[in-house]
């Protein structure tokens, strides 16, 4: 897995494909950022864990799907964040990211 900061990963998403070496669930929040909201969907619902629910969780928060996020913020073990989406987005992000350096 490749290791990278946040301001790599933010600037990544100006490229046409997410860069080589991401976990899964950084990739499905590269696609979402892309607006392509159906592929990192499907990526965050192939994968386990509490990380993977809250990925799932805000997918379905920036969809406006908030009983269904609701249940994945549950899996996650989190409440529902409240603030805006682009600040979930890069909490996560920097939580994923901080996975990899581990």
């Amino acid at each position: 897995m490749r290791v990278m900061e946040l301001a790599e990963f933010r600037k990544s998403l100006s490229a046409r494909t997410p860069p080589a070496g991401l976990s899964e669930l950084l990739e499905a929040l590269w696609h979402e950022a892309h607006g392509n909201w159906d592929r990192a969907h499907k990526i965050a619902q192939s994968q386990k864990g509490r990380i993977a629910a809250a990925v799932h969780a805000y997918l379905h928060r920036r969809e406006g799907d908030l009983s269904n996020a609701d249940y994945w913020y549950e899996r996650a073990g989190r409440e529902r964040a409240r603030g805006p989406l682009d600040k979930e987005w890069q909490a996560l992000a920097t939580e994923l990211l901080d996975k990899t350096k581990e």
